[in-house]
C-alpha cells in the first residue's frame, strides 16, 4: 500500500458477496443550502412569470395547473429558503 496521503489514510476495502467496493473516507460538505434555495425560488418564479401571457391557452387545454404549479414552487421555495438562512445564521452564531 502507497504511504498515507496528506493525513487522509487509505479507502475502505469492502466485499460483499460478489462484488467489490472502494470506499473512501471522505468529510461531507459544509453546504448550508441556501443558494440552492435561492436559484430553484427563482427558476419557479421565472416559469410562472413566462407562463402568465399564456392563461387563457393554459385554461382552454386543462393545462392551467403548471400556472399554480409553479406559484406553489415559488412560496414553498420562499419558507424553505428562509428556513435554510435561519438555519445558517444560527450555525454560525453558535460556531462563535
Amino acid at each position: 500500500m502507497p504511504p498515507d496521503l496528506d493525513g487522509l489514510g487509505q479507502p475502505d476495502d469492502y466485499e460483499i458477496g460478489n462484488r467489490h467496493y472502494i470506499v473512501a473516507d471522505v468529510e461531507p460538505l459544509d453546504v448550508d443550502g441556501v443558494r440552492t434555495l435561492q436559484v430553484g425560488t427563482a427558476i419557479w418564479a421565472l416559469a410562472f412569470l413566462l407562463l402568465l401571457p399564456f392563461y387563457g391557452r393554459l385554461h382552454e387545454d386543462g393545462h392551467l395547473w403548471w400556472l399554480w404549479t409553479c406559484a406553489a414552487g415559488f412560496g414553498l421555495g420562499v419558507l424553505g429558503w428562509d428556513h435554510c438562512r435561519r438555519r445558517r445564521n444560527a450555525r454560525r452564531a453558535a460556531d462563535g
